[in-house]
């Protein structure tokens, strides 16, 4: 793991995520203020992280959180068979680095070069014992966590290889909004095969899914890593798996 740098960049640690308990109007996808974020900048420090580096191992001693700042992550778990199954993608201004015992439960590879922030797990837990405002946002994170955790349980129960995909979009395009990103184009900052092993499927399945929504006209790429809606009706009907097979085709895993 590379070295903490004892700098802190910019305004300290940020989380985003959409507050349910706060009313429609007063939603805000910056969950933590000013000051919360400089009291966290107190007890954090910078590391940075080369494409493809592995920041920690499954099983590995927990000693930290870490609060992205820039570049996207993969946690994965590891089967006896030695393939990779990919539990989620992180992005800027999410928490990685939860734990059961004392120890990660997932190992985390970065997929482009990523800064982060370095929470020590023993000063965190001390800060949030003491701050119940930042120990209430943190649950807010956590939910928002949970609620894609259940969404990408949702895709794996798909039997069509397009709804799959489109769900997948959908849901990248969905986490675009919540940071506050343009939505005209979906940035996928991972490879087929990491999608496949997202989604519950081949590599080749997964590039006959793209091909397919592009032959139709669903979606137009700029690149191997741009992408955009160009029919959203039926991109929806294959998202929700309404009539699927008749709106785009059928795709095979």
């Amino acid at each position: 793991m590379p070295k903490a740098r004892a700098s802190i960049d910019a305004d300290g640690p940020a989380i985003r995520a959409v507050d349910l308990w706060a009313p429609s109007s007063e939603k805000t996808p910056q969950l933590l203020s000013a000051e919360e974020r400089a009291r966290l900048a107190v007890i954090a420090s910078i590391v940075r992280f080369n494409k493809g580096e592995k920041i920690y191992g499954e099983g590995q001693r927990a000693h930290a959180v870490f609060n992205i700042v820039t570049g996207v992550v993969k946690a994965y778990k590891t089967a006896p068979d030695s393939s990779e199954h990919i539990t989620a993608f992180l992005f800027p201004d999410d928490l990685v680095g939860l734990s059961e015992e004392g120890r990660y439960t997932n190992s985390l590879t970065a997929i482009t070069p990523v800064t982060a922030y370095l929470l020590p797990v023993s000063a965190l837990r001390s800060r949030l014992s003491n701050d119940a405002g930042l120990e209430f946002h943190v649950i807010c994170k956590l939910c928002h966590e949970l609620r894609q955790t259940q969404r990408h349980a949702f895709i794996l129960s798909r039997r069509q290889a397009l709804s799959k995909v489109a769900m997948f979009l959908q849901l990248l395009e969905q986490l675009q909004a919540v940071r506050g990103e343009r939505i005209t184009e979906i940035y996928l900052p991972m490879s087929r095969s990491d999608i496949g092993e997202y989604v519950g499927m081949s590599l080749e399945a997964v590039s006959r899914a793209f091909r397919g929504l592009t032959t139709r006209g669903i979606i137009k790429s700029r690149d191997r890593r741009h992408l955009k809606i160009t029919d959203r009706s039926t991109f929806d009907k294959i998202a929700d798996n309404t009539n699927a097979s008749s709106a785009a085709g059928s795709v095979t895993q």
